[in-house]
């Protein structure tokens, strides 16, 4: 299991990842709003955890946001606020629970795994885009039953856009991706990676490779039957 905790208070999100990590779940953690709306995008998370209070932008406006565009994954959310009209607007607006700081360990675990339970859904590690399949199990891809020799941040490319399969995502959408906020490099070298992956495919899968550039937006995956055309390889 997957988690991202969006929280602000260092100390809070230690202890935090502290107690998902010791129920064997894995943790994600950012301190801004906008770059959580930006990891759910990009990533396959099984719950968020969300603060309200945020330096960036409210939690509520996080919330609206990632409802706002689709996003399923259960929320949480953790605030200081006991107020029941702050709890009732943040149910409407699509979280899932609603725990009040100060938490007790054991509480928010156990209704962590009741959130979990209620959403979990049987999840295929096979990814398949025309002839090229992504094997989220083993971290592999292959183009025709055979595999594709990809290096670690070229598979990253290929993982996040098969995980948003048909979204276009940015070039902070795969930096975020790539380097979790560390010794993050210049954006262009997102069209370096993209650049090198599609040469690859497109050897492996006589001549095709799926990845459309957006002009002014990013890189989105497209089956071939939704393509108008076959993008150039860059």
């Amino acid at each position: 299991m997957r988690i991202l905790l969006i929280e602000d208070d260092e100390l809070v999100a230690r202890a935090i990842t502290m107690m998902v990590r010791h129920e064997g779940f894995a943790i994600q953690v950012t301190g801004l709003g906008q770059q959580g709306i930006d990891l759910v995008a990009a990533q396959a998370f099984d719950l968020v955890l969300l603060d309200l209070n945020l330096p960036d932008m409210g939690g509520m406006e996080v919330l609206r946001a990632l409802r706002g565009r689709g996003a399923d994954t259960p929320i949480m959310v953790l605030s200081g606020l006991a107020e029941m009209d702050v709890k009732v607007a943040t149910l409407s607006y699509g979280a899932d629970d609603y725990v009040t700081k100060p938490f007790n360990k054991d509480e928010l675990v156990a209704r962590m795994h009741a959130v979990l339970r209620r959403s979990q859904k049987p999840v295929s590690s096979l990814i398949k885009t025309g002839d090229i399949t992504i094997n989220l199990a083993d971290k592999s891809i292959e183009a025709k039953g055979v595999r594709v020799d990809v290096t670690s941040k070229e598979y990253q490319i290929f993982e996040v856009l098969s995980l948003r399969k048909g979204a276009t995502l940015s070039k902070d959408v795969f930096v975020n991706y790539l380097y979790d906020g560390r010794d993050e490099p210049q954006l262009k070298i997102i069209d370096v990676f993209i650049c090198k992956l599609r040469r690859k495919l497109t050897v492996a899968n006589r001549g095709r490779h799926y990845i459309e550039t957006v002009w002014g937006q990013g890189y989105r995956l497209r089956d071939p039957a939704e393509q108008v055309e076959e993008p150039r390889a860059a």
